[in-house]
């Protein structure tokens, strides 16, 4: 079948193409069903990390590999103890960029209402990592939010969050994602934090919850400084260490806090905005391309990755 794949380059570089031949999924045990996928969605953070050997990517001796977790599929088989899944039902899963999935109905996934365009979907991997962050942040009506990067996750994670009832406000380095940002309409405040933004923008003991989900090195004390005492910061993008002054923290009283992943409840709520209208998707899709173009964008995503937003390969 086909398959987007990493591999490891004679100049040691790695990249991510398409192949052919890469194996069939074994058959269906009884309580799995099978998709041909539809659309998936590139997540740019971790991707990017596996194409540059990061903190949590592949092995070099186990490559190549498939990664990926945002799939929208058709299905096509289901086994015989299959009991809330139908063929013709379109899935969103938790599956690599593969052209066929075997999904247990027991996994992470979601059936599709039709009233979602399933192009949209191949984003709900990202989107649900800003649901549950908001979530695990556990915000509440009138309180202030900061959320550091305005990527992909960031720009959902403003939406939700204004969904739950909280003041946001949202700051990058990129004018670009800032414009989308000030477009959606979720933040009531909107900056960027280069050069002297932050200071200008920012004072201590200001925010209930910072969301950061940029990972700048060095940022820590900025963001324990900028929050209120008994505040909650929410560690969400890719790092090796976090390093802060303990008496900062203290004096704030702070809470750190980080994620895992998401599961089942964050794409039904996702799922329950995106259809309400309160979490909009379809402006931060960049990039519809046909799956045969995915090295292109993947060379572009590991050297030049600020050019990207939303990725969605067609099938």
């Amino acid at each position: 079948m086909k398959a987007l794949v990493t591999r490891k380059r004679q100049d040691g570089k790695r990249e991510k193409v398409l192949l052919d031949n890469w194996p069939d999924p074994p058959p269906l045990a009884a309580n799995q069903f099978k998709t041909q996928t539809l659309f998936s969605g590139v997540t740019n953070g971790t991707e990017r990390n596996d194409l540059l050997g990061g903190n949590y990517a592949h092995k070099d001796e186990d490559l190549p590999a498939t990664w990926g977790y945002q799939n929208v599929g058709r299905v096509i088989e289901t086994g015989p103890d299959v009991k809330e899944i139908k063929i013709g039902d379109v899935i969103y899963s938790s599956a690599d960029h593969v052209e066929f999935a075997v999904i247990p109905e027991n996994w992470l996934y979601i059936k599709l209402p039709p009233e979602i365009d399933p192009k949209e979907a191949a984003l709900f991997g990202m989107a649900s990592v800003a649901m549950r962050t908001c979530r695990n942040a556990d915000l509440r009506l009138g309180e202030r939010v900061l959320v550091v990067g305005a990527g992909i996750i960031g720009q959902i994670a403003a939406q939700i969050a204004n969904a739950m009832g909280a003041s946001v406000t949202i700051c990058d380095v990129d004018e670009r994602r800032l414009d989308l940002a000030r477009r959606i309409g979720a933040a009531e405040c909107v900056f960027n934090s280069n050069g002297t933004g932050w200071d200008d923008h920012i004072q201590d003991f200001s925010f209930d919850a910072i969301l950061d989900l940029a990972g700048v090195v060095g940022m820590e004390d900025r963001l324990i400084a900028a929050a209120k005492t008994r505040g909650r910061i929410m560690l969400i993008a890719g790092r090796n260490d976090v390093k802060y002054t303990f008496n900062l923290g203290q004096i704030h009283e702070i809470t750190i806090k980080q994620n895992s992943h998401f599961d089942n409840s964050d794409l039904a709520n996702l799922c329950r905005l995106v259809r309400r209208g309160q979490v909009r998707i379809a402006l931060l899709i960049q990039d519809v391309l046909p799956v045969t173009e995915a090295q292109r964008l993947y060379d572009q995503l590991r050297d030049t990755p600020a050019e990207l937003l939303g990725t969605v390969f067609v099938w």
